[in-house]
């Protein structure tokens, strides 16, 4: 009976196992996502069953007696990417699936066009390869091959970019498609970037930067990270450098895991140190640096949608030339006289002050969907943290503490809209909210540079590229943007009459003072308007013609409106004044170039015209309870500037390359009839290339560039009185020095002593023949030579 009961129970149990209805139809239709086109001959598969089946002539597909529940679809296509969706079954159920019919095709084209920022941008980049080479170097030393470009340094190890002549705040760097923002205004503040964590850098020359600011008066540096292969793989790198001068170098590491699904992880690690740099006679006391940066990267890459989370941090601490801290007049005029530093010392590892410490934070979080008939929309949010303390040579209990600490906190959200369902033209349009914060922290013992204040923008743009036929492209774009500025700032109360602020500026004046200082709260609004013409035309396989025209509008920065007091790190008093307004640039560049290997070139004219030009120039000598130090004060004047890029590459034979570029620039101030300062000198440089690719992947080559003397620059030398001699002095801070030139040799090899990944040898040599020289644009020039020979040595293992 027991028996009876279980063989019953059992029965009962598979007929109702039984009854489960299993006789649902899916059927779908598989279509192009650009087009709606059909897809024929795509695979599709239910995963965990023996199911599967392919499209039709009409994209459709069909599959009979299924069970109610979960289904995991996985569409393959030979031009496609796989694709995975997930349906619940709780009926017979048609949908259409998407897929990136031209996957294969569009990758292609990314390759070969649309790299660029715009379809008719003038730009040069930067690849990987070249970015390795200098992996213990600076970005400013990078962007130096670039024609055109060239660097406002301090000494060998602050290196800001200069594009045409323009740097700071007239020139966007864009890092991982997030504005910098690190105090970027002084001539001393060189941005916080590993180009390490780079994959490309591309400089924009012309106006087409309308996407990240207004105000890219001199250009546009984008640093770009490697979109990886939607594969399952695990991958890095270890590069090593070691150098001869400064008895330093550089360890890099990176690695990055790749899925089948579209997930991706990158982490890259960096860690740099020298100490001494030397001269070709003398070492440079107290010159040494220290760098650790690290950057963390994740996220999920498909056509149809997608998101990047990216974390970067930069901790610097750089020496500043000992002898260029200056204590009065009488020493200025020794180091500008005399051709040795008035301190020299033997090598030495200790970073000692005057120094700088700077800390960046940067994190951003972005977001993107496709959508049919529509095109792909995006939203980023980002935030960085800047904190910068420069130390001077104190005694006493201040001896350890800055004398300029200053922390600025910025943040903003940017949604856009990029619509590509014409046939011959897309739209892109975005909008910006922007909030910073800067706060000058009060306990250094001195007076602070540049006050707190808080700054709100926001902004608007829309671009269109229009492709007028097959060989030539047109693009146009606005942009709208409103800044506001809000500071608390105390004044010398004497000054403040003085400058007539009582009188321009009442609505300032808190009526709150201490120790005959007036505490004022300054409040300033900006509208800028901005517009920019791109064409690109190209005839036949090689030949391109672009042109381009752009109007730029730049606000004030913080220092030319606040600057008031001792820049310690500089050794000079800096003024700005609250009369400072913003400038309007009118920018024109063409360019005609010749894509091919046996024999190409590019041409590249350019000429701006800025009005209400904001220019740092030495008044004078002002004596404090420190000693006597230059006075610099901001004005405005009318400006232009004009100049050609020449590059030119040929190849020789198949084994011999060559490269050479030219840059032509002049900079006039028409307010006064004069040159205008820190612009940049002629120079031209040739590199011959030998490559053996059957022979380890062989280059050996050989480099040299000259920079010859600027001969136009504006006279602001003076007579002063040397309150150690008491006499009258003449003080040269205006003659520029002599022409240089420099050679280079450079050699690479790779090697496979491993099973999987390889090795790359480089062996480099710098200042070649160890020539003593001086650099214009170095503001150390005053104090000492720049570097001499260096021997350098790095070994890069791929796996």
């Amino acid at each position: 009976m027991q028996k009876l009961f279980i063989f019953c129970a059992f029965l009962c149990c598979t007929n109702t196992t039984n009854a489960q209805f299993c006789n649902y139809t899916f059927k779908g239709k598989i279509s192009d996502f650009h087009d709606n086109s059909f897809i024929v001959g795509a695979s599709i598969q239910i995963m965990n069953t023996n199911k599967f089946t392919s499209s039709n002539l009409e994209g459709e597909f069909l599959f009979r007696n299924l069970c109610e529940g979960k289904l995991v679809l996985e569409i393959k296509h030979v031009a496609c990417d796989t694709k995975r969706v997930s349906f619940n079954l709780t009926k017979n159920t048609f949908k259409e699936i998407s897929l990136e019919h031209h996957l294969e095709e569009l990758k292609e084209v990314l390759v070969k066009t649309n790299t660029k920022t715009e379809i008719t941008s003038i730009e040069k980049s930067l690849k990987k390869e070249v970015i390795t080479q200098f992996t213990d170097k600076s970005l400013g030393d990078a962007l130096n091959t670039i024609s055109g470009v060239s660097s406002l340094n301090t000494g060998n190890s602050i290196v800001k970019p200069m594009i045409h002549g323009l740097h700071s705040s007239r020139l966007l760097i864009i890092n991982n498609n997030v504005r910098m923002f690190d105090q970027e205004w002084g001539d001393e503040h060189a941005p916080n970037i590993d180009i390490n964590s780079s994959d490309r850098i591309d400089v924009v020359k012309g106006a087409n930067s309308l996407r990240y600011g207004s105000d890219a008066v001199g250009g546009l540096v984008l640093i770009r990270s490697k979109k990886h292969a939607i594969i399952d793989s695990l991958f890095g790198s270890t590069t090593t450098s070691l150098n001869s001068n400064g008895f330093g170098g550089n360890l890099n590491s990176e690695i990055v895991k790749t899925f089948k699904s579209g997930y991706y992880t990158k982490f890259q690690g960096n860690y740099k140190r020298f100490g001494d740099f030397k001269a070709p006679d003398y070492y440079l006391t107290n010159t040494g640096i220290q760098s650790i940066n690290a950057s963390f990267r994740v996220g999920y890459n498909s056509y149809e949608k997608g998101f990047d989370a990216y974390y970067s941090f930069v901790s610097n601490k750089i020496g500043i030339l000992r002898s260029s801290h200056i204590g009065n007049v009488s020493d200025l005029v020794e180091a500008i006289n005399n051709r040795e530093p008035r301190i020299v010392e033997d090598f030495f590892y200790d970073i000692n002050f005057p120094r700088q410490n700077i800390f960046h934070h940067l994190a951003k979080v972005e977001a993107f969907k496709r959508y049919k008939n529509l095109g792909k929309v995006s939203i980023q949010l980002d935030a960085q943290l800047n904190r910068r303390k420069e130390f001077d040579l104190r005694r006493g209990d201040l001896r350890n503490r800055p004398v300029i600490d200053l922390q600025l906190f910025t943040t903003s959200i940017q949604p856009n809209l990029e619509i590509n369902k014409f046939e011959d033209f897309k739209i892109n349009t975005g909008l910006l909210v922007r909030y910073q914060n800067n706060d000058a922290i009060v306990n250094t013992g001195a007076n602070t540079l540049i006050p707190d204040y808080n700054k709100y923008e926001l902004g608007t743009y829309a671009i269109l590229d229009y492709n007028l036929s097959e060989t030539s492209e047109l693009s146009f774009g606005v942009r709208y943007d409103y800044s506001k500025i809000k500071a608390r700032k105390w004044y010398v109360e004497a000054d403040w009459t003085a400058l007539n602020y009582d009188v321009l500026f009442t609505e300032f004046d808190t009526g709150i003072t201490d120790s005959l200082e007036l505490l004022t709260k300054p409040e300033f609004t900006f509208n800028n308007f901005s517009t920019n013409v791109g064409y690109s035309k190209r005839f036949g396989d090689a030949y391109a013609f672009l042109f381009n025209y752009g109007l730029s509008q730049r606000m004030p920065n913080p220092s030319e409106l606040f600057s008031g007091g001792l820049h310690h790190s500089a050794a000079r008093i800096e003024f700005g004044f609250l009369t400072i307004n913003k400038e309007t640039a009118n920018k024109f560049i063409m360019t005609l170039e010749k894509n091919n290997k046996n024999f190409g070139f590019s041409i590249s004219p350019y000429y701006k015209q800025i009005d209400g030009f904001i220019q740092l120039i030495p008044t004078g000598i002002k004596t404090t309870i420190r000693g006597a130090f230059p006075v610099w004060e901001y004005n405005q004047v009318d400006a232009r500037i004009f100049g050609v890029d020449i590059d030119i590459n040929k190849e020789i034979t198949n084994n011999l390359d060559y490269k050479g570029s030219l840059s032509l620039l002049q900079g006039d101030d028409l307010t006064n009839n004069n040159p205008l300062i820190h612009m940049s000198s002629v120079n031209f440089s040739n590199k011959i290339t030998y490559t053996n690719n059957d022979f380890h992947q062989l280059k050996i080559g050989v480099s040299q560039r000259t920079t010859l003397q600027q001969n136009r620059f504006p006279d602001f030398n003076f007579t002063t009185l040397n309150p150690v001699t008491q006499q009258q002095v003449f003080v040269d801070i205006s003659s520029t020095p002599p022409s240089y030139t420099l050679f280079g040799f450079n050699s690479s090899a790779v090697f496979y002593p491993f099973k999987k990944g390889s090795m790359e040898v480089g062996f480099n040599i710098d200042n070649l023949f160890n020539v003593s020289y001086r650099e214009n644009l170095n503001r150390l020039r005053y104090f000492a030579d720049d570097l001499g020979r260096n021997y350098n040595l790095k070994i890069k293992l791929n796996y």
